[in-house]
């Protein structure tokens, strides 16, 4: 017998979750999706010790490219993997291609060397991350789902912290390729902890073929927006701006006529909220291409030590991290929709005001503010995240779509990640060298984009709290 949902979140708990019988499972999801999350940020804090050994300034840019793109690939191939291999192998699969990444970083003798190994390195890791998501569905009782999601979500705000801050230290001590190798040892003890708690899944093949033509033209829309990030500015940036914006646009067509795609075919089903949902986990987490610049503008504008800068870029990260483990607990339907409804309003408010605070000589305590406004940003983000990953699992009855609908959340949360670090990057570009120009235009324009996600996240709420029955499902798939 089947809990509903409001009963369900009701009996759960944290100390549930984290008691003995779930911990080594709920372990193994989330040190999956911290591996994910950390690694960009830790790679970020050893390039500049690595260029001045291997060389490759000019590619500098493409370490973070070429590992979202894979991300991006392999991500879009969770539910698939996950069916066809069953839980423990499908996560060894992902670890083991993580591992090699990181050895093969490691062991770059060149730019170009480096280069392939983030590529691998994010193949694993973009399954790693898709995983952790299917995965609360299948080794988690409904109860515990809400939670198991926040948990997953807060691991990207804890990488955002744990990377740069590893990362640095590896760096302070130029020990580099130690750092890849050290990421490749707890992989690998993340491994034998999956061999052991995750539960045998049943393996069969998947229902649908891989949709190569969805995978292509998104990853090539991803793609020519991350390369309007590393061009000069002028044509070249506008126009690879238009060619990302258009393969999307002709994605988002494709998916809706064509009978196989990446996202789950109730996604476009009429009365489906699952649509809104992901577009209010794009909007939340479009805001986090902000962080990139953050610790930049900290020194440049604030004159903060680059410890300190790095603590500000990690303020919004734990915001999220630390608001979304309260928020999980709210019960209640009504109580679920307004943090949802809410999360772009806070998002929005944070980015606007962090926005205004800038100015060249600032005080002690507006750079006390500007801690508190980001952390209000990431606040916002955190309102809702956990609700709208179980409504993604609650939107349909049949296993295998739940399972697309889950992995499909980080996918949209890794699309959107990848757009928004690129339009952050063009905007900055567009004001430098006057960094309080740059900080105002790129926040004010975040904070617009959010603030517009207001109206999406109104049309997410309503799925939260719903779940679709039989007929319905046989109706959108026929």
């Amino acid at each position: 017998m089947t809990l509903k949902p409001e009963r369900a979140a009701l009996d759960g708990s944290w100390r549930e979750l984290l008691g003995s019988r779930y911990a080594p499972i709920a372990s193994v999801l989330a040190g999956g999706v911290l591996l994910e999350a950390s690694n960009v940020y830790l790679t970020t804090s050893l390039l500049p010790t690595i260029v001045g050994e291997i060389g490759g300034a000019e590619f500098y840019a493409w370490t973070m490219m070429t590992f979202l793109l894979a991300s991006v690939v392999s991500a879009m191939l969770v539910s698939r993997i996950l069916t066809r291999h069953g839980a423990v192998r499908a996560y060894v699969l992902a670890l083991g291609l993580f591992a090699v990444g990181s050895l093969l970083c490691a062991a770059s003798p060149w730019m170009s060397a480096l280069l392939f190994g983030r590529a691998v390195q994010g193949l694993g890791g973009g399954l790693l991350a898709g995983l952790g998501y299917a995965l609360i569905q299948r080794a988690l009782p409904e109860r515990l789902w809400a939670r198991g999601a926040a948990l997953m979500s807060a691991m990207w705000g804890v990488g955002n912290i744990v990377g740069p801050v590893v990362g640095g230290l590896f760096a302070q001590l130029e020990a580099w390729r130690l750092a890849f190798v050290a990421l490749a040892v707890v992989t690998a003890l993340i491994g034998v902890v999956a061999v052991r708690a995750l539960p045998r899944t049943a393996r069969g093949r998947s229902s649908d073929p891989v949709p190569w033509t969805s995978l292509g033209v998104l990853a090539g829309g991803v793609g020519a927006v991350g390369i309007a990030s590393v061009v000069p500015s002028g044509a070249g940036t506008v126009t690879a701006l238009v060619v990302g914006v258009g393969l999307c646009a002709w994605f988002v067509r494709h998916e809706r006529r064509g009978g196989n795609g990446i996202l789950p075919r109730v996604t476009f089903a009429s009365g489906s909220s699952l649509g809104w949902v992901y577009l209010t986990v794009a909007v939340l987490a479009f805001a986090i291409g902000t962080e990139a610049f953050i610790p930049l503008f900290g020194q440049e504008v604030g004159g903060l030590i680059p410890f300190v800068a790095g603590l500000l870029g990690a303020a919004l990260s734990l915001g999220w991290s630390l608001t979304q483990i309260f928020t999980a607990n709210a019960t209640g339907i009504r109580s679920r929709r307004i943090l949802t409804a809410a999360g772009p309003l806070v998002v929005a408010l944070g980015l606007a005001a962090y926005g205004l605070l800038q100015h060249e000589g600032p005080s002690t305590l507006v750079i006390v503010l500007w801690f508190i406004t980001l952390f209000v940003a990431g606040a916002g983000i955190g309102f809702g995240f956990p609700h709208l990953t179980v409504a993604a699992l609650g939107s349909t009855t049949d296993e295998e779509e739940g399972a697309k609908a889950a992995a499909a959340v980080n996918t949209v949360f890794i699309i959107a990640s990848a757009f928004s670090a690129a339009l952050a990057g063009v905007l900055v570009n567009i004001a430098t060298p006057d960094y309080v120009g740059s900080a105002q235009l790129l926040l004010f324009v975040f904070a617009g984009i959010t603030a517009f996600g207001i109206f999406i996240a109104r049309g997410a709420s309503q799925g939260i709290g719903t779940r679709p029955s039989t007929d319905a499902d046989e109706r959108v798939t026929a």
